[in-house]
């Protein structure tokens, strides 16, 4: 499967535990617990570029599977780090956090950093395939002006 597409994260677990672990500062964790992101992925062979939006903070990193590059952090420092494939699963280590990113399937992205036995878990969905729901009464009030009459 290609990891080609855009994923909206739906959920997250242990995020303030972990980043308190990571050493982020406590305004930040509170600033970022509610913030959901968006990651955009471009697969060209062994080639890649991952662009993840969360709030205004917009981070990219480009990287070929089996070479070293430098890669940003999410807390913003910059490392040189070899990212690995595994069938389905992206796999790398930054400042002593392992990241794995598996495709588990055709519309899901888990997204998971662990630093000594602590993970931080991410469920991403395909952008294509989230479903939004508005209120029963506002789609009746959108009726009128979607029947075209002539």
């Amino acid at each position: 499967m290609s990891f080609s597409g855009k994923y909206q994260m739906e959920s997250h677990d242990n995020f303030e535990s972990f980043m308190e672990a990571v050493g982020l500062p406590d305004e930040l964790i509170q600033e970022g617990k509610d913030l959901k992101s968006i990651s955009e992925i471009e697969e060209t062979g062994d080639h890649f570029k991952v662009t993840v939006t969360t709030g205004t903070k917009i981070l990219t990193n480009s990287f070929t599977i089996g070479q070293e590059t430098e890669l940003e952090s999410p807390t913003g420092g910059k490392v040189n780090s070899v990212v690995m494939r595994e069938g389905n699963k992206l796999m790398a280590i930054l400042n002593g956090i392992e990241y794995v990113t598996e495709l588990t399937d055709a519309n899901t992205l888990v997204n998971t950093m662990t630093l000594s036995g602590m993970s931080y878990k991410r469920v991403f969905a395909s952008v294509s395939s989230v479903t939004y729901s508005i209120p029963f009464r506002m789609a009746v009030s959108l009726l009128p002006s979607l029947i075209t009459t002539d």
